[in-house]
């Protein structure tokens, strides 16, 4: 299974009621073997240019988890789809990976107390 980030452009009519698409959504990818690790509510946004006569979009981000052939059978199926006016499926960076586990392990570090040490009150 490889790593891989999937950013989806629904129609903005669909703010209001996006569980329907997202479950979609979700059906088709998990249907293709796949995992979803991560998901992103980005809201809705204006699009650079219209997309269907649409000047916004509702932004969703993934990260999957994918064999090797489901990408094709994915973008095959959200292709036809009505809801998504736009959609992106790349191979996740593992630089961006490693990057955020470093952030993540920083982040850790500077919340534990100075001068206090991870040993319990026996000094195990």
């Amino acid at each position: 299974m490889k790593d891989y980030e999937l950013t989806v452009v629904f129609h903005p009519d669909l703010e209001m009621n996006l569980d329907p698409a997202l479950d979609k959504v979700k059906k088709v990818i998990e249907s293709n073997q796949g995992k979803i690790t991560k998901e992103e509510n980005d809201g809705k946004k204006r699009l650079s240019y219209k997309i269907d006569g649409q000047e916004f979009g509702v932004y969703y981000y993934f990260d999957l988890q994918l064999p090797a052939e489901a990408p094709a059978k994915i973008s095959s199926t959200f292709n036809i789809t009505d809801e998504i006016l736009r959609y992106l499926l790349v191979k996740a960076d593992p630089k961006r990976a490693k990057l955020a586990a470093l952030k993540k392990a920083e982040e850790n570090a500077a919340e534990e107390p100075v001068g206090e040490s991870s040993t319990n009150e026996k000094g195990e």
